[in-house]
């Protein structure tokens, strides 16, 4: 039975996962909606119910920029990991590519 309340769209975004005290993992966005995530990741270690931080590196061309999230880790699998989303989105750019 399908629990989203949005539509899932199918993306290939780098993503950084961190946890306080730990160094951020980089892992890829499969699907994203507005409310959740699911992460291709190996060995996650985390259980269902942890929150963590998310930093997606979004490629616009000349710009990638940086979409920071906090979620909760919903279900984990073999082939990684859906996570909720908490709160609102901080958007800033990270540098411009040379021409």
């Amino acid at each position: 039975m399908e629990r989203r309340l949005l539509e899932r769209n199918k993306v290939s975004t780098t993503v950084y996962l961190s946890v306080p005290g730990a160094s951020p993992v980089r892992c890829r966005a499969r699907n994203l909606s507005a409310m959740g995530v699911f992460l291709e990741i190996k060995a996650l270690g985390l259980p269902a119910g942890t929150v963590v931080n998310l930093v997606f590196a979004v490629d616009l061309g000349d710009t990638v920029r940086l979409h920071r999230r906090k979620a909760v880790v919903a279900h984990v699998s073999e082939r990684g990991a859906g996570l909720m989303m908490q709160g609102r989105s901080q958007v800033r750019p990270m540098r411009q590519r040379a021409s």
